[in-house]
């Protein structure tokens, strides 16, 4: 039987853990997994020190600290991120949704389409999602993966957001002129940086997701080329940026209206939208 351990001194030994592997946050780290374990908020850590973990959270939690160290992110031990305020579920058939993605839904908020709005590679459906609910109107998701589509399902559900799923290569699977906004934070990442990716990132989240081809701009380039042939005239392309892509974006929407890029709170350029000229 595993002998009686203090919630402060798990706390301990997690976070020492941590710290000697060199994970970043290790504190936070340690406190999220031992909640995660506890099935607790993190605010129980703090008023019961002194509390004895139960066995079966010992186990779990041990089992999680020795997944982190072994390199899987702490979303995907728990399940769950945050993303413009909610809660969504997410696992390796889906990216981490970032803080600066949020920089994408404002901006697509400040736009206010009329007509519809797709999601393109959707991955957990955050953007999507987000979008649905803060206009409470129905936007489509689109993404070549099932798994993921199955992602952005499960979120949908649990927030009860208005939403369609469409399996399609980028916006293949889209009529011609039905749409006034898409949306994408698409796979940007040149193939041979990967040796340089963190840990994290290279080893658990799904490629598909991450490399955007040798120059980053595989997807950029049929993406935007196919969405002159979905948008309605003088409908948006908002996309999310890679640090080091604005330049050859800009290129791509060359011959499109009012194009403006957008910083993210490092002021990395991060959003880049276009209009759809009136033909």
């Amino acid at each position: 039987m595993t002998p009686a351990i203090r919630i402060d001194d798990a706390l301990a030994s997690g976070v020492r853990m941590l710290t000697e592997a060199g994970v970043l946050a290790p504190r936070l780290t340690a406190e999220v997994l031992l909640c995660h374990a506890l099935h607790r908020e993190r605010s129980y850590l703090f008023g019961h020190p002194e509390d004895l973990l139960s066995e079966v959270a010992w186990i779990h939690y041990g089992r999680y600290l020795h997944q982190r160290l072994n390199g899987m992110p702490t979303q995907y031990i728990t399940k769950r991120q945050e993303f413009y305020g909610r809660e969504f579920a997410v696992s390796p058939a889906v990216l981490i949704p970032r803080p600066e993605t949020e920089h994408v839904v404002e901006r697509a908020l400040a736009l206010r389409p009329a007509g519809a709005v797709a999601d393109v590679g959707c991955g957990s459906g955050a953007i999507g999602i987000t979008l649905a609910l803060e206009w409470n109107k129905p936007v489509c998701l689109l993404d070549v993966s099932y798994a993921a589509l199955a992602m952005a399902q499960a979120n949908a559900k649990a927030l009860s957001a208005p939403v369609t799923l469409v399996a399609g290569d980028v916006t293949s699977a889209l009529r011609t002129g039905s749409f006034d906004l898409l949306v994408s934070n698409p796979p940007y990442i040149p193939l041979g940086d990967e040796p340089t990716l963190q840990r994290e990132v290279r080893e658990h989240e799904p490629h598909l997701a991450l490399f955007g081809g040798q120059t980053g701009d595989q997807v950029y380039e049929r993406l935007i080329a196919d969405a002159d042939r979905v948008l309605r005239p003088g409908g948006w392309l908002v996309l999310e940026l890679g640090y080091d892509r604005e330049a050859s974006v800009r290129a791509l929407v060359n011959g499109w209206g009012d194009v403006r890029v957008d910083p993210d709170l490092a002021g990395i350029p991060r959003v880049l939208s276009a209009r759809k000229r009136n033909q």
